[in-house]
Formats: structure tokens, C-alpha cells, sequence
């Protein structure tokens, strides 16, 4: 989940973490997990008199010390390489510092983007178009993520970004078993029982320590509500999906008013938390494991890893969250949405380096590298024979890979097979990733979108969440709300993006012209 709201003075003085991975040759086979360069590609290339740099940037943080990162040794010693590998903790200081390269030609030889900065580099002829290279050159990396996804890295008719293989969906909501067995009530099933069970959590002491200083519902802003739009058969306010095979923004759905009323309904009830927007970070969750609300919205990773159930445990030894179903409405049911087209994070490369193909073809072995069997082995699970061993070609995690891997992320330049990979690495929670991953959810398509140029995303979505929340919460009737659409359109340009991104998804096939 996403945790970039942090104070401004804070991230004046983050640094950040830089790590230097030297190209020299390891000798220890035990350390690697893959001591063979065999199987990366661009082997018969020229090698040339020292190795190759490459430098990457990213937003993330965590790296380790360089004597304890074992994927960088794992890395240099089936490339061949230095590399130089640089994270910036926060994703504003990330962006800032990105730009500031961008603009004066000192452009990393790989780096995070996000869609909006693919869009605005790919303008200013920065990155390198790698529509040539992605069926020869970059075979490994599209038969790893997959033709769908290399489609969320182009723009303008090219690819100009790698995408990661895509993800899985984390978040459902949870609610206290332990308070509902207290009020001899079962789980909620439809959006009536779940108001119920929200008042009586905020007004019937659940926790039965005669106080009334618990509230029904929390979450980080309007996402709180997601499964609730589900509820009435439409999707997170702006997001586009395919109906009736059409293409249809979910601002324009009737279900989108009525979604609104049964929120408001429940705001209205003082049921839900009335610190929703301004929760930052994780405040939602400190308020869950502090036994003050009941029901939260929340991906299962911040709430079932093994040190939030001892923080929840050591609060009050009687709490137990389970996961349950969005309630049924009149729309149907589905949890949240999924973005299809949302690769979540992706990787460029400069087109100058079209004038330096040993570096190129450098980078190219990295991302292929990644992509192979033992590369991904490596970036995901660590070095075979200390993190895990191989049993009937399944990975079996030794106690090292829970101490010693949540760093390894860093390196899955190209993603990871997702459930797969936390079945392993998070055994313990296994029962609670299924039950997120089989959930239905509609499937939007907003990641495929390219803006057109006269729409302002920030101002748009500033305006939206502005006039949403005074719609929950009372300040301004829903009889305004074609009014709002209204000025969405013109102030705001949104008929503009609306009519382009109905143009471009029905050019990629989905829905009717």
C-alpha cells in the first residue's frame, strides 16, 4: 500500500541509498545462486577491456550494506558487470531527482517511470523506442511478462517502457470476528447487514470494556468505500471498464449516485471514521491494531504478516481479523477493482545509448537475466542452498529467506510470478493471498490510457476528491451532481479525456466504436 504522504522537512534530508556492486569475479559458487553467464544473452558480444558499468535508479528503499547484498554479487557474477544501483526512499524525491537528471543529460542507463513520466520523457525524444529489440534482443523479458503487459509500456505507437509482470490484487475487507462474536452477530453479507453490524461496532461496545471508543469502519480516504461501489455495479470514481460491451466512465453510471447515497448513509450514521481523509500513510492501520474500529479496508500485508498479528495480539490477545466478502448490492458484488492496463511500475532506457551498444546490449542481459529461471530465482528467493532448496523443482524457503530477502524486490527489474511467489515467502499467510486473489473485482482499464494533451490529470482528480467527500459527508446534496460532471467537463477538460480514452480502448479492442 501506498505510503508517500510524509512530511516535506522529513524528505528534505532523506539521502539516498547507494549501492556499488564492484564487477570483480567471485570464486565462491555457493554465494550466487547462478554461477554461469550461459544463460543470459548477448554472450558472443565483444567483451571489452573493463567491464561495463550500468547504472540504475529507482524509487524504493531497503538495500542492504553491499558486504550483505548477496543478489548484487549473484548480478556481477553472472554479467560480468558493475553495477551501480541507487534508491531513493521517497517517490517525490525519487521524481525530483529524476527530472533534474532528465534535463541535464545525465540520464541513468536504466530507471523506474511511471506512465505520466514515460509520456512526458517519450515527448522529449529522451527514451530509447524498444519496439526493434522486444522480439529478438528482449525475447527472455516479453515471453516472462507476457504480450499483454508490453503493451502498457507503449506510447505514441511504440514501447518505450518494460513493464513489470503483473501483480495480484491484496485488499479486501477485514473486520473484528472476535467483536462480532461479543454482539452474537455473524459476518455481513449484504450492504444492509453492513451497516448494521458498522452501527453496532460503533454503538453496542464490542470490546466490551465499557467505553463507547470504537467506530464501525476506517480506511485511507475514498478507497475505504472501494468494495461499496462494487455493491451498486460500478467501479472507483474516473475508473473506465467495458458494459454491455461499451466503454463506460464509472462517473457516468447511475450506480455511482446511489453509491454515494449509501455512503453518505453510513457518514451520516457516524459509523465510519471521521478522520478517513486525513488518515495518512498507515494511520488507518495503527487504529486497527489499537482495537479502536472494526471493520477496515486494507491489503492482507498490513494487517496478517506475522509482526502486525504479534503488535494486534500484544494490544489484546483476544483480537482476531478475518477477511470477508464485499457486501451483495443491488449492482452485484465485486471487491474493488483491477486495473489491467496499470503495470505498476515500470523501466526505461535512454535513447542514447543507441550510440553505445555495449551498454545496451548490457542492459538488455540484465533484464533477460532477470527474467531466466535462476536470474528470477535469485531476485525473488535469494541463493539456493542458504534461502531455499529445490524439492521435486518446487522452492522450499529455509528460516534464512524470512531473515534475510525482503530486500531481493529491489532487484525484480521485470516483476515476479506474484502468487507464486508469496505462497513461498509468506507461508503463514497463504490461505489469506487466495482469498484476496479469487475475490471478483471489475476488470478497469484507466492503465491503458494515454492523456490527451489539454487535460490536467492532478487538477481533475483534486477537484474530484474535493466535491466526493463533500457528497459523503453531507456537504453538498447529490441533486448537484450532474452539476459537478458538468464542470468537470469544461473546467477541467474532462469530455476531452473522456472521448480520447474511449478512442484509444476501443482501438485496442475493447468495446464498440
Amino acid at each position: 500500500m501506498n505510503r508517500k504522504n510524509v512530511l516535506r522537512l522529513v524528505l528534505a534530508v532523506l539521502l539516498p541509498t547507494t549501492v556499488m556492486l564492484a564487477g570483480c569475479s567471485f570464486n565462491d559458487k555457493e554465494n550466487t545462486g547462478d554461477n554461469t553467464a550461459s544463460e543470459s544473452p548477448n554472450n558472443n558480444e565483444a567483451t571489452p577491456s573493463g567491464p561495463i558499468k550500468l547504472e540504475i535508479v529507482e524509487s524504493a528503499s531497503g538495500l542492504p550494506s553491499p558486504d550483505k547484498d548477496f543478489v548484487k554479487k549473484g548480478l556481477e557474477e553472472a554479467l560480468k558487470a558493475e553495477v551501480v544501483l541507487t534508491a531513493y526512499g521517497s517517490v517525490d524525491d525519487y521524481q525530483n531527482q529524476l527530472n533534474v537528471r532528465m534535463a541535464s543529460g545525465n540520464i541513468p542507463d536504466l530507471f523506474g517511470v511511471s506512465k505520466v513520466q514515460m509520456e512526458q520523457f517519450q515527448k522529449q525524444n529522451l527514451l530509447l523506442d524498444l519496439t526493434p529489440y522486444i522480439d529478438k534482443e528482449l525475447k527472455p523479458v516479453k515471453d516472462f511478462i507476457g504480450e499483454e503487459t508490453v503493451k502498457k509500456g507503449m506510447v505514441g505507437g511504440g514501447i518505450y517502457a518494460i513493464p513489470k509482470a503483473p501483480g495480484i490484487p491484496y485488499s479486501t475487507y477485514w473486520i473484528r470476528k472476535d467483536w462480532l462474536d461479543n454482539l452474537k452477530l455473524q459476518p455481513p453479507t449484504t450492504i444492509d447487514e453492513f451497516y448494521d453490524v458498522a452501527k453496532a461496532f460503533t454503538e453496542n461496545d464490542p470490546d466490551q470494556n465499557g467505553k463507547k471508543d470504537t467506530v464501525g469502519i476506517t480506511g485511507g480516504s475514498l478507497s475505504t468505500f472501494a468494495p461499496l461501489y462494487g455493491a451498486f455495479g460500478t467501479a472507483n470514481p474516473g475508473e473506465f471498464y467495458v458494459k454491455d460491451g461499451k466503454v463506460v466512465n464509472s462517473l457516468y453510471e447511475p450506480g455511482m449516485k446511489e453509491a454515494l447515497a449509501y455512503i453518505n448513509k453510513l457518514v451520516t450514521a457516524g459509523v465510519v471514521d471521521p478522520e478517513i481523509m486525513a488518515n495518512t500513510g498507515m494511520q488507518h492501520q495503527d487504529k486497527a491494531i489499537q482495537g479502536k474500529v472494526g471493520i477496515i479496508f486494507i491489503d492482507w500485508a498490513n494487517i496478517a504478516k506475522d509482526q502486525y498479528v504479534e503488535q494486534i495480539k500484544k494490544v489484546n490477545p483476544k483480537a482476531e481479523w478475518i477477511q470477508i466478502a464485499a457486501p451483495k448490492g443491488p449492482g452485484g458484488q465485486y471487491d474493488n477493482s483491477r486495473d489491467i492496463g496499470n503495470a505498476g511500475a515500470m523501466f526505461a532506457i535512454p535513447k542514447s545509448l543507441e550510440k553505445d551498444k555495449a551498454t545496451l546490449n548490457k542492459v538488455f542481459e540484465l533484464l533477460n537475466y532477470v527474467s531466466s529461471e535462476k536470474g528470477s530465482r535469485l531476485v525473488q528467493f535469494g541463493v539456493e542452498g542458504r534461502h531455499y532448496n529445490l524439492k521435486d523443482g518446487k522452492v522450499v524457503p529455509t528460516e534464512l529467506m524470512a531473515q534475510e530477502t525482503g530486500y531481493t524486490w529491489l532487484y525484480q527489474f521485470t516483476g515476479r510470478p506474484d502468487k507464486e511467489y508469496l505462497s513461498v515467502k509468506f507461508p503463514n499467510q497463504a490461505k489469506y493471498i487466495e482469498f484476496a486473489n479469487s475475490r471478483p473485482r471489475l476488470e478497469v482499464l484507466n492503465g491503458f490510457i494515454n492523456l490527451p494533451v489539454g487535460y490536467n490529470p492532478a487538477d481533475a482528480n483534486r477537484y474530484l476528491e474535493e466535491e466526493f467527500t463533500k457528497f459523503v459527508y453531507g456537504k453538498r446534496p447529490l441533486s448537484e451532481y450532474d452539476a459537478y460532471l458538468k464542470t468537470m467537463e469544461t473546467s477541467m477538460n474532462y469530455k476531452l479525456y473522456v472521448d480520447s480514452a474511449v478512442k484509444q480502448l476501443n482501438q485496442l479492442g475493447y468495446g464498440k466504436n
